[in-house]
């Protein structure tokens, strides 16, 4: 690990010398190359610097010690040694956790698509309930939110949502949430005062950029038509909805939330790439069963993650054993305590199957 950590020393210089060439200023897509792989290096580069000091000091102390005969000295020496210890191992798991193999995806956007599964009506009213808990989350973190697609039902409810996500590192969290969610509470319509259970889907995709999928324009059908759904200017005048099939998958997405046919077009081929480039990532993690079910987040779509329990206020997840009885406050976006929970488990585990080989 040392020789590794030494070895990003030298490159991180390497960089810092390469970004005050004239040259690198004037050619955009070099700097910001450098830039991000700087970036990428400085919380590395930092805490092993931090560790050698630590390290340093340890000798220090253990110096002063031998030498120092004044015990209120020797006191502050030993003080300054148990100090230095504890953070130097506090280090040592730091580095190995940012020395872990990165998700290459972790620095993309999102498109985040949840579905109503099992319990009619009360599945649709919870999977808007849910579309609302992840954009209050967003947007307390400053992340832009963008809704793709939506199919509404007369009550509040949504069968099928899919939205984008913009922000620094959104896949790196927002993966997480990937899986069933289930509902268990009393619905409004329940005359018995029964609790129900309800069930809904969340599939978080990265975003693809047109370089990480090739898309053939023979393999596509696009079809325009007038968007349906609550009138407004222009709304269900023009044909401005847009919807693309393709024919090797099958797969068709719609949209129509832009006046514009060209944005909602834009939008749609945003959606299909998104899906096939999951498709690919979906093959890769099955090509690799075992890592992947090391690790947290990224596992089977059907998987049960997660129980709302109303009537007793806990949401329970159910890959870390972790319950909270806080469930308003998660309901209204505050679940970055899970998703620590979650990235923290991962961690632990990746770090475990490290050791192993």
């Amino acid at each position: 690990m040392f020789d590794r950590l030494e070895d990003l020393i030298i490159r991180y210089e390497e960089l810092m010398s390469e970004l005050q060439e004239p040259d690198v200023a004037n050619d955009p897509a070099r700097f910001r190359k450098l830039m991000k792989e700087q970036n990428d290096l400085t919380p590395i580069v930092e805490a092993y610097k931090e560790y050698k000091s630590s390290k340093q000091a340890i000798e220090d102390s253990l110096l002063m010690l031998e030498e120092e005969s004044d015990e209120e000295m020797r006191e502050l020496a030993k003080e300054e040694l148990n100090d230095s210890k504890k953070r130097v191992e506090e280090l040592e798991r730091e580095l190995k956790i940012l020395l872990l193999p990165k998700d290459p995806n972790d620095e993309k956007n999102v498109i985040v698509e949840i579905r109503a599964g099992a319990g009619g009506d009360e599945a649709a009213l919870f999977a808007a309930e849910i579309y609302r808990m992840y954009v209050h989350y967003a947007e307390a973190r400053r992340w832009k939110v963008e809704t793709m697609e939506m199919e509404e039902i007369g009550i509040g409810g949504m069968k099928y949502v899919t939205f984008m996500v913009t922000g620094k590192g959104a896949y790196s969290v927002m993966k997480y949430e990937s899986g069933v969610h289930r509902v268990q509470r009393v619905p409004e319509t329940e005359s018995g005062g029964r609790i129900h259970t309800s069930t809904i889907t969340v599939a978080v995709m990265p975003e693809a950029e047109e370089v990480d999928v090739e898309i053939n324009e023979k393999d596509i059908r696009i079809d325009v038509m007038r968007a349906s759904g609550n009138g407004g200017q222009c709304v269900n005048t023009t044909d401005s909805a847009v919807r693309l099939t393709h024919y090797p998958t099958g797969i068709v997405v719609y949209s129509q939330t832009e006046k514009s046919q060209l944005q909602n077009k834009a939008k749609a081929f945003a959606l299909l790439r998104a899906k096939l480039y999951d498709i690919e990532c979906q093959k890769a993690h099955d090509a690799e069963a075992e890592a992947r079910r090391s690790q947290i987040g990224t596992g089977d779509r059907s998987e049960k993650i997660r129980t709302y329990n109303f009537p007793q206020g806990r949401v329970t997840d159910h890959r870390i054993g972790l319950t909270l009885y806080k469930l308003d406050k998660i309901m209204n976006g505050d679940i970055q305590e899970i998703i620590d929970a979650c990235i923290a488990a991962d961690q632990a585990a990746k770090l475990a199957k490290l050791q192993e080989n």
